[in-house]
C-alpha cells in the first residue's frame, strides 16, 4: 500500500512539472518558435539523459553495447513515434483550439498507452478478471470522462473570452488528434519495449528507483531526432523563420531567450525523471497503470497551474465550476488505480 501511494506521490510530482513546463518557454521572446524549441530540446532531449546515465553507469559505452541490437532499435523506433506525435500536437491545436485539441489527443493516447501494452503481453485476462484490472478499468474510463469535461470547461473559457480558432474545422481537427494520441503513445510503448535495459542497469549497481533513466538515452533520442529535423527544415526553408536573425539578438536578449528555454527543458525532462520514480514503485505486474496515471494528473495540474497564473480569472462561474469537477474526476480515477494496485 505504501509503495504505491508513493508511486502516486512521485507520478503526480511529474505531472507538476509537465504541465509547468510550457510557463518559462511563454516568456521567450523575438525567438521563432522553432528555435525555442530546439534549445529546450537541447537539454530535455539529449543533455540531461546523458549526463544523468554518464553519472549513473560505470561503464557507459559498455552498457549499451551489452543490450540487444533488437531491444535498442525498438525503443529508438517507438521514440520517433513519440516525436511524429509532439509535432503533430500543434497541427492539433490549430483545427480544434487549445482545449479539445488538447482533451481529445491526451484522451486517445491514455487509452492506449494505458492498454496496448498488457494486451501485447497477453495480460487481458489478468486485466478482466482481478480485482486490480477491475480499479484500473474504472480509473480509466473515469479520467477520460474527467478529461473530457475539463476540455469542455477550457472549450467555454475560450468562447467566453472570445478565443476563436482561425482554421477550426472538426474533421481535421478530430483527425490529428487522434493520430496525434496514437502516436504520442510511442513513449508508453518505448519505456515498455526498455525494460530489459532497467534490469540490466539493476545488474550493472543502478537503484531501482534509477533504473529507467538509462533507456531515456535511446528514447529521447528517437524523440529528438524528429523534432530537431522538424524544426531545421522549418528554420532553413520558411522564409519568415530565421536561426541565424535569431541568434543575432543582443546577448542580454540571447542569455535570457536561453535561460527560459533551458528551463523549460529541464522541467520537461523532469516530469519523466520522476515518472521514472512512480514507476519503480508500483507493482510490475501493474507497470501498465503507469501512463495512465501520468497522463491523467497531467491534465489535472495544467488545470491547477491554469486557476495559479490566472488563465480562468476572465471566465468565472459555469466554466470553472465544470473545470473543478473534471479535476475531481481525475482524482478520483487516481484513487480507484491506487486502491487497484494496493489490493
Amino acid at each position: 500500500m505504501a509503495s504505491a501511494l508513493a508511486g502516486i506521490g512521485w507520478h503526480m510530482v511529474g505531472a507538476a512539472a509537465a504541465a509547468s513546463f510550457y510557463a518559462p518557454i511563454e516568456k521567450v521572446k523575438r525567438w521563432s518558435w522553432e528555435t525555442t524549441w530546439v534549445v529546450a530540446g537541447i537539454f530535455s532531449w539529449v543533455l540531461l539523459p546523458l549526463l544523468i546515465s554518464r553519472i549513473l553507469l560505470a561503464d557507459f559505452f559498455r552498457f549499451y553495447s551489452s543490450i540487444p541490437a533488437h531491444v535498442l532499435v525498438l525503443t529508438l523506433l517507438f521514440g520517433c513515434m513519440w516525436g511524429v506525435g509532439n509535432v503533430s500536437y500543434g497541427l492539433t491545436m490549430r483545427y480544434l483550439g487549445m482545449s479539445l485539441g488538447i482533451g481529445v489527443a491526451i484522451g486517445v493516447t491514455l487509452v492506449i498507452g494505458t492498454l496496448t501494452p498488457p494486451l501485447v503481453h497477453g495480460r487481458l485476462g489478468y486485466l478482466l478478471a482481478s480485482r486490480a484490472g477491475h480499479f484500473t478499468i474504472a480509473g480509466v474510463v473515469l479520467a477520460l470522462l474527467g478529461i473530457a469535461v475539463v476540455s469542455w470547461a477550457g472549450h467555454q473559457k475560450e468562447q467566453r473570452m472570445g478565443i476563436r480558432t482561425e482554421e477550426f474545422s472538426v474533421g481535421k481537427g478530430l483527425l490529428l488528434a487522434i493520430l496525434c494520441g496514437i502516436f504520442s503513445s510511442g513513449m508508453s510503448f518505448a519505456m515498455d519495449t526498455a525494460r530489459p535495459m532497467a534490469v540490466a542497469a539493476q545488474q550493472a549497481g543502478v537503484k531501482p528507483l534509477y533504473a529507467a533513466l538509462p533507456s531515456y538515452v535511446i528514447i529521447m533520442g528517437g524523440g529528438a531526432l524528429i523534432n530537431f529535423s522538424y524544426c531545421f527544415f522549418r528554420l532553413l526553408f520558411r522564409q519568415e523563420l530565421s536561426l541565424r536573425r535569431d541568434l543575432a539578438e543582443p546577448r542580454h536578449v540571447l542569455l535570457r531567450n536561453g535561460g527560459m528555454a533551458a528551463c523549460g527543458g529541464i522541467m520537461w525532462y523532469l516530469q519523466f525523471f520522476f515518472y521514472a520514480w512512480g514507476q519503480a514503485n508500483i507493482p510490475v505486474h501493474l507497470a501498465y497503470i503507469n501512463w495512465m496515471l501520468h497522463m491523467s494528473l497531467y491534465v489535472l495540474f495544467g488545470g491547477l497551474v491554469g486557476l495559479a497564473l490566472g488563465e480562468w480569472r476572465e471566465a468565472q462561474g459555469r466554466p470553472v465550476r465544470l473545470l473543478w469537477v473534471g479535476m475531481m474526476m481525475i482524482i478520483l480515477a487516481a484513487n480507484l488505480v491506487g486502491l487497484g494496485a494496493a489490493s
